[in-house]
């Protein structure tokens, strides 16, 4: 999916949201576990219940490597379900993968190629040879974790090194790496405060906003700091919607919270475009 396309959808549907299908046997209504494949049948329920409020869909691949063979072929079957039936919507591998040179192509061909998936998540620490292989991936893209939202982010992310915060340099290297235009960027939202910055190095870049919700960040500061002319912003969103109920209700409660944030968007969306 080309990044034009991508934006289409935000303004057809007057949402930059992104569900995140982080999926625990713990936390999931207890008649799922019955069925043959209840990570699955948890996801289908959830994207048929949502998709037409959201823009993007982002599973977390820990949360199915943790269930062995079987929780990755529930991924690949909800990469394909999506693939087959929703093509518009765009689709966020979770790992943050990061090593160097063929490790990295194999990589991007386990989630570009046989899953098929439009983006993935990709730790900066080992540089440009250890990203550049999944930049090579044409109308595919990575996203690039610069300032994450977990407290852990200021024992390295905000440090002065030649009094730049480390992010910084992330941003700005990353920008002469060879297919940078591929790039997206991890920004969490809680360090809106820090958007503007980001903005006069990446003024273009689409961001993944994580931690709006259960984290705290605050959707309209997000805007307010990080929204650019094309929008460039998708906000995730995972346990506030994937449990808000734990019943046999459990998708209209989450169609119910995903629309209440598309209706925030929309109205983010109103606000900006008028500006």
């Amino acid at each position: 999916m080309t990044t034009s396309d991508l934006i289409q959808q935000i303004k057809k549907k007057k949402s930059f949201l992104c569900i995140g299908l982080d999926v625990d046997l713990n936390k999931i209504p207890e008649h799922l576990l019955k069925e043959d494949d209840p990570i699955f049948a948890f996801n289908k329920a959830i994207i048929d219940a949502t998709h037409h409020l959201c823009v993007a869909y982002k599973p977390n691949t820990a949360f199915y490597e943790a269930y062995g063979i079987k929780g990755w072929q529930a991924l690949e079957k909800t990469i394909n379900y999506l693939n087959e039936n929703h093509p518009d919507i765009f689709t966020i591998a979770d790992a943050k993968r990061g090593d160097i040179g063929n490790t990295s192509t194999m990589y991007a061909k386990a989630f570009f190629e046989d899953l098929a998936f439009d983006s993935v998540t990709v730790a900066p620490y080992m540089g440009k040879d250890s990203v550049e292989p999944f930049l090579a991936f044409e109308n595919k893209h990575t996203i690039l974790l610069a300032l994450t939202s977990n407290q852990g982010a200021f024992d390295f992310q905000t440090k002065n090194i030649e009094n730049k915060e480390v992010y910084k340099h992330v941003l700005e290297i990353s920008k002469s790496w060879k297919h940078s235009e591929n790039l997206m960027y991890v920004v969490g939202a809680t360090k809106a405060e820090y958007l503007a910055d980001i903005r006069k190095i990446i003024p273009d870049s689409f961001l993944l906003v994580p931690g709006v919700g259960a984290q705290g960040g605050n959707l309209q500061d997000v805007c307010r700091y990080g929204m650019s002319e094309n929008i460039g912003l998708l906000i995730n969103s995972s346990r506030g919607i994937l449990y808000a109920s734990n019943g046999t209700d459990f998708t209209k409660a989450a169609a119910l919270k995903a629309e209440e944030l598309q209706a925030q968007m929309k109205h983010e969306l109103s606000y900006h475009s008028e500006e």
